[in-house]
């Protein structure tokens, strides 16, 4: 098949783009569109593996298929597809709702503040939705939260108590009717006779799908040389962290699903230790974010390979993603730490920071696939606003720059709010005392995975580009950028993992002080 054709946020792709991607089952079509059929009355992914239907319809959203009457079918599983990553990312107005309803905004509040948060009116939201989604935002938030249950259903033995407060729903009750209304079946029906028994101590294992290609083995090169010990550790083949609640921890596992039969090449393995079902979406959601599952590389290299420098980059790692992080805070944190300094030394120091400010754990975690126990949280806003970070090596400037940042957190003038725009967000970081233009992108780029996040100020971006040994102006490198939005944050990662391979001692020396901008290297800058 050839390439696929681009797919815009707002509109299908065309029609026999549609039907060539499901009669080849396609994955890099996976979540892009559904596949309804008129006899069954059942709405498949591209990738089903059933027979091809001969009367069919598509919907650019799942939520549509089943606002039309249709059910998902119990082969494909359309709970696994990727979302639409180009809906979920960027500054319109539709991406920042969407967000939104992923953080669970419509739980317990009214489609109006919904509306509110992202400063729109309430009709205007709702003709948007209905527009370029195909149903009204409550039907979004609602076959979320169905299809997250179906999953729990499917894959785990959890209570269907456990289930229905999972995937938010406040009683088995009005679980169990809309689950019933809307698959014609029953919750336990999914579980064909297995028990609801689950003792304690039991791993949760989650497929997390992604659209191909994925780079999985640059995302954990990454990861690993910024992994803070006793909080994280990244072997050749996986992810692991501890997680809170303070009252409750638990820590997690990421791998690549072994191939199978059902999809399982283009998953990820989430392996859960001790969470707590309230959480489960949470969790999911944060890593979905982390290690940017939800992405489009064709749309991303539609727009990149316009720009000749790229084309050879998008060759030779066509599924490269962009690295977020866990937690906000912590990712703030050690940018900060970082500025300045190579990864190992920022890395050094945020390991102190943690394991000196850090909630230990009762007992810690120990696996016989992770080398290092994990045994302290990051620490919170609270830990550090009046801690003594001079005393593990930081110096006093960077010192009072994450006082600040904690302070600030807790005042509410900065946050992690996923209806900032990008211009809004970094407005209000370099608001801060210590915090620069580059500071704030980077966490912007790892901490929100803002896909036009770019810190035009970091020097091997200005070095990479043209390749050549020169060096372009800030103001250059900003104006050949235009012409990559709305994923530059792409760009940076894609000119980052080129530049690796530049020995770390040959990196430009810092030439002045520049209030919260990076002189090292972006590869070699702080994670």
């Amino acid at each position: 098949m050839s390439e696929p054709a681009h797919v815009h946020a707002d509109t299908l792709p065309a029609f026999h783009v549609c039907e060539q991607a499901r009669r080849t089952r396609d994955p890099r079509f996976d979540g892009l569109f559904f596949t309804a059929v008129l006899s069954t009355r059942i709405y498949c992914r591209p990738v089903c593996p059933a027979v091809t239907a001969r009367r069919v319809v598509y919907f650019r959203h799942a939520a549509a298929a089943e606002a039309a009457g249709y059910r998902p079918c119990l082969r494909c599983r359309p709970e696994l597809s990727p979302d639409d990553g180009s809906w979920r990312r960027g500054d319109a107005a539709i991406a920042r709702a969407l967000k939104l309803i992923d953080d669970g905004a419509l739980a317990e509040q009214p489609l109006a503040a919904l509306a509110e948060r992202v400063g729109i009116g309430e009709r205007q939201l709702r003709r948007l939705f209905v527009e370029r989604v195909g149903v009204a935002p409550m039907g979004v938030h609602g076959t979320r939260r169905l299809l997250f249950a179906k999953q729990l259903l499917t894959e785990t033995d959890l209570p269907i108590t456990q289930i229905a407060l999972a995937s938010g729903f406040a009683s088995l009750r009005r679980f169990n009717d809309a689950f019933r209304t809307a698959y014609r079946m029953a919750p336990r029906d999914l579980r064909k006779g297995r028990s609801e028994a689950r003792e304690a101590g039991d791993v949760l294992t989650l497929r997390l799908g992604y659209r191909p290609p994925y780079d999985f083995a640059a995302m954990l090169d990454f990861l690993r040389g910024r992994a803070l010990p006793g909080v994280e550790f990244v072997d050749d083949h996986s992810y692991a962290r501890v997680m809170g609640p303070i009252d409750r921890p638990g820590w997690l596992r990421v791998s690549a699903w072994p191939d199978d039969r059902n999809g399982g090449a283009h998953a990820l393995k989430l392996e859960l230790h001790g969470a707590a079902s309230s959480n489960l979406l949470d969790i999911v959601q944060r890593l979905r974010r982390m290690f940017d599952l939800d992405a489009d590389p064709q749309a991303i290299a539609d727009t990149l390979s316009k720009d000749a420098r790229f084309k050879p980059l998008l060759a030779q790692r066509p599924g490269l993603r962009l690295p977020s992080g866990w937690d906000g805070f912590e990712i703030a944190v050690r940018a900060i730490i970082g500025q300045q300094v190579s990864v190992a030394a920022a890395r050094t120091l945020a390991s102190r920071l943690a394991q000196k400010y850090g909630q230990p754990l009762p007992q810690p975690f120990a696996d016989a696939r992770v080398a290092d126990a994990l045994a302290h949280l990051f620490p919170t806003p609270e830990k550090l606003v009046d801690a003594d970070l001079e005393s593990i090596g930081l110096i006093r400037s960077r010192a009072q720059t994450v006082r600040g940042v904690a302070q600030a957190l807790l005042d509410g003038r900065v946050d992690f709010r996923p209806e900032r725009t990008l211009d809004d967000f970094v407005s209000r970081w370099v608001a801060l005392p210590g915090i620069g233009p580059w500071t704030a992108q980077y966490i912007a780029l790892r901490a929100l995975g803002h896909p036009d996040a770019f810190p035009v100020e970091d020097l091997v971006l200005q070095k990479a580009l043209p390749a050549d040994g020169t060096r372009m102006t800030p103001k250059a490198l900003a104006a050949r950028a235009e012409a990559w939005r709305p994923w530059r944050g792409y760009a940076v990662i894609h000119l980052w993992r080129d530049s690796v391979p530049v020995p770390v001692a040959k990196a430009a020396k810092p030439t002045r002080a520049r209030r919260g901008i990076a002189h090292t290297t972006g590869a070699d800058a702080t994670a």
